[in-house]
């Protein structure tokens, strides 16, 4: 990868607080450097009894200092939060979100928070007992107020046996999560960088499988790329994120409940009582449309004399229709996809269109997949259709860029 020029490079701080999680920034650092950003460590004190200064100066090429009075003449409690484009805290100790909340300026990176004017994002880790404390609750929704980003914290294991809410995600998630938030600072997007803030939504990815026999079952392609990209933008805007996973192997996205399922039933269950309290539900995920009546207990064999097993099948229920006509929570907005290939009886935008008005979502997202484009891609094109009449043509890009679009989408509505 090429590095651009050190003038041209986004400029990022990376504050480390006191820590065990300290020693996964190490990754996030070397994600950050070898993607060609400058970045400029500043840890806490406590940070270097895990991760030792010289660590941080080899692989920031920086000096690193943890205090205000190193390099006076330099101004750099002001300096490196003034000229940063974004600072990222990882890990973010409930002691630094305290400090952080009531503005206090104790040490350069505490000094730095208060001089930034870039996006902040924190990416919390401590003990399930720290992060679920009233006052560390209270300082969160604080700093969220005031614009902060503030990543939930990952399930899993914790220091010693102890396991629960408040592991660090995964750096390559973190890095993920803030090139989003870098990305659409810089586009102009400053202004509506948390415009899902307070927001609960709801996101289906993958495809449903629905089983013959204990080994075999009707699926189809998705690969879930598409939805873990709305999840993931959604978060990055501040949202509330559930995400509903239909068999996908792929990393959870920084900040988000993820809940797995394999068939349709599970599937709608699941995105059925979600959406109860959701502001806006987008079902990316791409339910089977028919199940096997009969779920043999055993393999199926091939019969001696060459015949096939019939196979009877039965429509299973329609998500999208359910959850647009029959809303719990008024002013939401339902957004469905449609892959459509075209046939004889209409055009795909004919498809498209008559689908839009059966389903009774607000939007829907189409995609053309003749020849199987789209499917395992990480680039998409689309067109929006509103129910409203308008129409939004998505050109030829990544997955994320789409999942932004159709967030402004949803954004605009939710404001109407």
């Amino acid at each position: 990868m090429a590095v651009p020029p050190v003038g041209e490079r986004p400029r990022l701080v990376l504050g480390v607080s006191g820590g065990i999680a300290a020693y996964k920034s190490c990754e996030l650092l070397r994600r950050f450097t070898e993607s060609g950003h400058d970045v400029t460590v500043v840890p806490t004190a406590a940070a270097l009894e895990f991760v030792g200064a010289p660590t941080w100066a080899a692989l920031s090429g920086k000096p690193v200092s943890t205090d205000v009075w190193s390099s006076v003449h330099e101004v750099p409690h002001v300096r490196i939060g003034q000229q940063a484009d974004l600072v990222v805290v990882a890990p973010a100790t409930a002691d630094l979100l305290a400090k952080a909340a009531h503005g206090l300026a104790d040490d350069l990176l505490t000094n730095t928070l208060l001089t930034a004017r870039c996006p902040v994002v924190f990416a919390p880790a401590m003990h399930t007992e720290m992060w679920e404390h009233p006052a560390t609750q209270a300082n969160v929704a604080t700093l969220r107020a005031r614009g902060a980003l503030v990543i939930e914290p990952a399930e899993g294991r914790l220091t010693g046996k102890d396991t629960g809410k408040g592991r660090l995600p995964e750096p390559a998630e973190i890095f993920d999560y803030c090139l989003e938030v870098l990305t659409r600072s810089s586009s102009g997007a400053a202004a509506g960088l948390t415009d899902l803030a307070g927001r609960s939504v709801v996101v289906s990815a993958g495809g449903t499988r629905e089983y013959l026999d204990p080994v075999r079952f009707l699926g189809n392609r998705s690969s879930g790329l598409q939805g873990y990209a709305l999840a993931r933008a959604a978060a990055a805007r501040g949202a509330e994120v559930t995400l509903v996973a239909a068999n996908v192997s792929l990393p959870d996205p920084a900040g988000v409940k993820v809940v797995r399922v394999e068939t349709t039933a599970q599937l709608r269950e699941v995105v059925v009582a979600a959406a109860a309290a959701a502001d806006a539900v987008v079902m990316a995920a791409a339910p089977a449309d028919f199940r096997p009546v009969d779920v043999s207990t055993h393999k199926i064999k091939k019969a001696a004399d060459g015949s096939s097993p019939a196979i009877e099948l039965t429509q299973n229920p329609d998500i999208l229709h359910e959850i647009s006509t029959q809303r719990s929570r008024p002013g939401s907005v339902i957004v469905g996809f449609a892959a459509e290939t075209g046939d004889a009886s209409g055009s795909v935008a004919d498809l498209a269109r008559a689908k839009l008005a059966r389903k009774g979502c607000d939007l829907l997202v189409v995609n053309d997949v003749s020849g199987g484009a789209v499917f395992g891609s990480p680039d998409n094109e689309a067109v929006i259709l509103a129910a409203d009449g308008a129409t939004v043509d998505v050109p030829h890009g990544s997955k994320g860029a789409l999942a932004h679009v159709i967030w402004d989408e949803v954004a605009r509505r939710l404001q109407d």
